[in-house]
């Protein structure tokens, strides 16, 4: 049964199916997902859950409110809700720009189905990410992995060890090992 989430917020998220309706009925019905298209009301930026929950944690501590964010807990990613941008283009490490033409499966507002949650639902108000923050966020994210990559001598993007320069005489690098 869905559990009793905000109108708004629902007609809202619901808006962006093909038909709205049935949209709202495979909610309350045995898998509780819909699937929504993107592109038309927002955007969608998936990323690892690590990089992901890394910069979501930046995110909720400035202000305007964040916008919605989804996980997907079996494919270990995270999605953050954007404005349309058709002539978008985030380059990363396994970033996906989900946009025109790009459909996503979604469980109802304020509700779990399966492995998709929100963890930031949708209030109904339209509010989504502002892409200036997400990039800010996910820049510190990346440093914080880079770090604790470089604790481990782990690449934060491929993750096997990298060659560190090590200072020979005259404090000069040394020459770097060949694999």
């Amino acid at each position: 049964m869905m559990q009793r989430a905000p109108k708004q917020a629902t007609e809202w998220l619901a808006a962006a199916a093909t038909n709205p309706r049935d949209c709202k009925r495979q909610w309350r019905g045995e898998s509780g997902i819909a699937v929504l298209a993107c592109g038309r009301f927002w955007d969608v930026l998936s990323m690892s859950e690590e990089l992901g929950l890394l910069a979501l944690d930046t995110l909720l501590c400035v202000a305007p409110p964040p916008g919605p964010v989804l996980v997907d807990a079996a494919a270990r990613r995270v999605g953050f809700f954007l404005p349309p941008d058709p002539k978008c283009r985030w380059i990363g490490s396994d970033i996906r720009y989900l946009g025109q033409d790009a459909w996503i499966a979604a469980p109802a507002p304020h509700r779990a189905a399966g492995r998709l949650r929100w963890l930031v639902p949708p209030d109904g108000s339209g509010t989504l990410f502002v892409p200036a923050a997400v990039e800010l966020a996910l820049q510190q994210a990346l440093g914080t992995l880079s770090m604790q990559a470089g604790a481990r001598r782990l690449c934060p993007t491929c993750g096997p060890a990298t060659p560190r320069a090590r200072a020979g005489s005259g404090g000069r690098p040394a020459d770097r090992p060949t694999p």
